[in-house]
């Protein structure tokens, strides 16, 4: 029998929430993975259930994105109510779960507009990895706290870390067009800092780079300052995740450009 090949956490992570939505009787459970594993293997490679077994190759991936989302409080093992639990033989080896509260209202959120949840290590997590060599250490520190945050429902740090890894991005390029870090450094650190690093790197570009530019780093900026407020901020899942996508362009957008950002007249 040919193996399948094996799905990320994240391929399953994203199939299982997508499959919860369907509200599929599942044995008491919200989630029964060996009924959503036959409808993977069914919807990605058209093989019926009873045709053979193949879950030896794509039961890592789904377990390990069934406990993320117990990890983060969405899922919790066992059936959706207490006259509802089924027999140690329905539920072998612990592969049924239900929906927490937090869980059922964060379902409901996330909308159509699902595409995958950042995880720790994941994706997202070494998407934003890779331009540690560009931004360096504080750009990787303060984003992948971002992501730690975001997975442990601290919307409102997840925003300010996202924000202060905008900031490791905004220096990198301020230190390389100048050439001087401890002159860059002490420029940022002084009052009014942030604008005129942005006003030294950003003065003899073009209209549309320079308004690029702002247009990325100006509302990863205003989440950041909102965090340092006493008054509530109002920001949720909605915001944070925005926020990480952002931050994800933004280093995309600055890497793409580099060599135009810190060039000098």
């Amino acid at each position: 029998m040919t193996r399948l090949p094996e799905p990320s956490d994240e391929d399953a992570l994203n199939f299982i929430v997508n499959d919860m939505r369907t509200e599929k009787v599942q044995r008491g459970f919200d989630l029964y993975l060996r009924s959503a594993m036959h409808r993977y293997v069914e919807s990605v490679y058209g093989i019926q259930e009873g045709q053979a077994d193949h879950f030896g190759a794509i039961w890592p991936a789904f377990i390990s994105a069934a406990w993320t989302l117990c990890r983060r409080g969405i899922l919790r093992p066992g059936a959706k109510r207490y006259d509802a639990s089924p027999s140690p033989a329905d539920n072998p080896f612990g592969t049924g779960f239900s929906l927490t509260s937090f869980g059922r209202q964060w379902l409901a959120k996330a909308g159509g507009k699902f595409d995958y949840i950042p995880t720790e290590p994941g994706r997202f997590s070494q998407m934003l990895e890779a331009f540690t060599p560009r931004f360096g250490d504080g750009f990787r520190e303060r984003s992948q706290e971002a992501i730690r945050c975001y997975s442990g429902h601290a919307y409102l740090a997840c925003c300010a870390m996202c924000g202060a890894a905008s900031e490791s991005v905004l220096l990198a390029l301020a230190i390389a067009k100048d050439g001087d870090a401890s002159r860059i450094e002490k420029i940022y650190l002084s009052g009014g800092g942030r604008g005129r690093i942005e006003s030294l790197l950003l003065a003899t570009k073009t209209d549309q780079l320079r308004t690029r530019f702002q247009s990325y780093l100006g509302l990863l900026k205003y989440w950041r300052d909102n965090t340092a407020h006493g008054m509530p901020s109002g920001i949720d899942d909605n915001e944070a995740y925005t926020s990480l996508l952002l931050l994800l362009q933004f280093a995309h957008f600055a890497d793409d450009r580099w060599a135009e950002l810190i060039s000098t007249p």
